[in-house]
Order: C-alpha cells, then sequence, then structure tokens
C-alpha cells in the first residue's frame, strides 16, 4: 500500500481560492471581491462576484468610486456574497459558511443572517473603522453568525488554463 499525498490543500484553502478566483471575473477596476457559499458537508452551494445585476452592461454603467451619486458605481453594484446568495437555486443555505474575500459590509450582513448563513471567513477587512462594518459586526454578533479571517499559509497555487 502506498502513501497518500500529503501536500494537498486544506477545504480552507480550497474554498478561500474558488471565492478569491470568483472576484477575479468582477469587471471593477477597484476591488474585484470574490465568494463561495459552502454546505455543512463542504460541497460548493454558490459563488458570487461584485458587478452590476442581470441585464446590465458593465460598459454603460459607471465604475468611478467620487462624484455625483448616480455617476459613482455604489448604487449600481452587487456585492459578491448578496450575489451568491441570490445564485443560489437549491433551496435553504441554513446552517452553510461563506468564504469572502473581503469582510461583509452591513448590507450584505443583512442578507446572510436572512439567508441563514452561521460562519463567515473572510480573507481582509480593509474598511474593518467604517460605519458598513462596524454596523455589520453588530448584525452578526446580534444574530449569533461567527466570522473570522482566514489564516493565509502562504502556499503559492498556480496553474495555467
Amino acid at each position: 500500500m502506498s502513501d497518500k499525498r500529503k501536500d494537498y490543500i486544506s477545504w480552507d484553502e480550497y474554498f478561500m481560492s474558488v471565492a478569491i478566483l470568483s472576484g477575479l471575473r468582477s469587471k471593477d477596476p477597484n476591488s474585484q471581491v470574490g465568494c463561495c457559499i459552502v454546505s455543512q458537508d463542504n460541497k460548493i452551494l454558490s459563488m458570487g462576484y461584485n458587478g452590476l445585476p442581470r441585464g446590465c452592461s458593465d460598459d454603460e454603467f459607471p465604475w468611478c468610486r467620487e462624484g455625483d451619486p448616480l455617476d459613482t458605481k455604489y448604487v449600481y453594484v452587487v456585492h459578491s456574497e448578496l450575489n451568491a446568495i441570490l445564485n443560489y437555486r437549491g433551496g435553504s443555505l441554513e446552517g452553510a459558511k461563506l468564504y469572502v474575500s473581503l469582510f461583509p459590509c452591513n448590507e450584505c450582513a443583512k442578507a446572510i443572517i436572512q439567508a441563514g448563513i452561521k460562519e463567515i471567513v473572510y480573507d481582509c477587512n480593509k474598511y474593518a473603522d467604517t460605519p458598513s462594518v462596524l454596523a455589520s459586526m453588530r448584525l452578526l454578533d446580534a444574530a449569533g453568525v461567527r466570522y473570522h479571517q482566514y489564516h493565509r499559509t502562504g502556499r503559492k497555487i498556480e496553474f495555467e488554463i
């Protein structure tokens, strides 16, 4: 009997890699955020990335971050977490785990809570001190949704397609 391979990636590495890879689909020139929702038995249920709603052209809406609100991306873009929740077609997400490359905002936190997702693993929290993230944490804590930062292993994962 031969020894099995020992250098395989962990579930956390796998699912966070899927989330980050999903984010690469985003057309946003500044923020590419990806999300992967996983069942309690480690099956991928849904994925999403930040982008415009279905049927809205990436070329006809703004990607600016400053100026008149109607000339910025913020009022048009659907965040990766909400996209992943809305993309799911299998029924309930109750008890699922969500992997996301950026800590969820308060609007996504509400959707996560309402969907029944019980755990969040996030890669980065660069907006930690903003009202949106502080409100998100308050909501998640009140609803009993656990969250923790992904601990990068430093492993380089690359392949050619």
